[in-house]
């Protein structure tokens, strides 16, 4: 689960920097208020890449997926993309823990063969 959830997340730094260049567009946001909210957010997306597997990581993922759906009310293009990176988000847990069960059994299958 951790490699499937760690890509989506790093894909999900490239894409919260490119809407940190598009809002940059907005006259009604400062270039500093832009840069930090997309610094943090995109800090967040990297350090969660390590606390995957610790408690309560899936459901700051879960928060970063709805964090950036809400962030289309400044640039409306991440409503989609914010959708996506869920649909990923949910898929990489999904099939994440079904392989991560898989190789569990498999190991075990493994190891009770070599007794």
């Amino acid at each position: 689960m951790r490699t499937l959830c760690a890509s989506t997340l790093i894909g999900e730094v490239f894409v919260v920097g490119f809407a940190g260049l598009v809002a940059m567009k907005d006259p009604d946001l400062t270039v500093s208020t832009v840069w930090t909210v997309t610094g943090i957010a995109m800090a967040l997306c990297v350090l969660l890449c390590g606390v995957i597997t610790r408690p309560g990581g899936v459901q700051l993922g879960w928060a970063l997926q709805i964090a950036l759906i809400a962030s289309g009310f400044i640039v409306p293009t991440m409503f989609f993309m914010g959708a996506m990176f869920a649909a990923l988000w949910w898929a990489s847990v999904h099939y994440g823990r079904k392989i991560d069960e898989a190789k569990a059994r498999f190991a075990e299958q493994a190891e009770a063969a070599a007794r």
